[in-house]
């Protein structure tokens, strides 16, 4: 059997940033697993239903299906099934994109505003209530140091 190859040799380092990785996986699982439980029970919704009304409040005079597919990074179909079923409940509603007759536009009814504001406001207390007993500095810290992360692998992946 060959020895693995020099880069592939398990370092104090590596180890340590496994273990931080395999950390940071398992604490966002049990965060998104609460999230998805209190959005079914309390507002009888889903994470995904969630994630596209944000997207879309974040922007109020709408996003085109494919501009939205890139804000939440999922395919089309996924959106449209779920832009579907918020515009039949009256939450979203679809407009035609000025200049291009094919292409329709989604953003949020006034009862979508709404329903969401209420949502994203329980939203932020439960996400207080699981961070609490970290402090605002201690939480800017590492905000700011996985968003210097984000940046750094989305620099590493556009040059490969």
């Amino acid at each position: 059997m060959n020895a693995p190859a020099e880069s592939t040799r398990s370092t104090p380092q590596s180890k340590a940033r496994l273990r931080l990785w395999l950390r940071l996986l398992g604490v966002t699982r049990k965060i998104e697993n609460e999230l998805r439980d209190k959005l079914r029970r309390e507002h009888d919704t889903t994470l995904p239903r969630f994630d596209v009304m944000s997207a879309l409040h974040r922007h109020p005079d709408g996003l085109r299906m494919s501009e939205l597919s890139g804000v939440l990074k999922v395919s089309n179909g996924n959106v449209t099934g779920i832009v579907d079923r918020l515009t039949e409940e009256g939450l979203v509603e679809r407009v035609a994109v000025p200049g291009d007759r094919r292409a329709m536009m989604a953003r949020l009814t006034e009862r979508g505003q709404t329903v969401f504001i209420g949502q994203a406001a329980e939203h932020e207390a439960w996400i207080d209530g699981l961070f609490a007993e970290m402090d605002a500095d201690e939480a800017r810290i590492f905000a700011n140091r996985l968003g210097e992360l984000a940046e750094l692998l989305e620099t590493r992946g556009e040059t490969q």
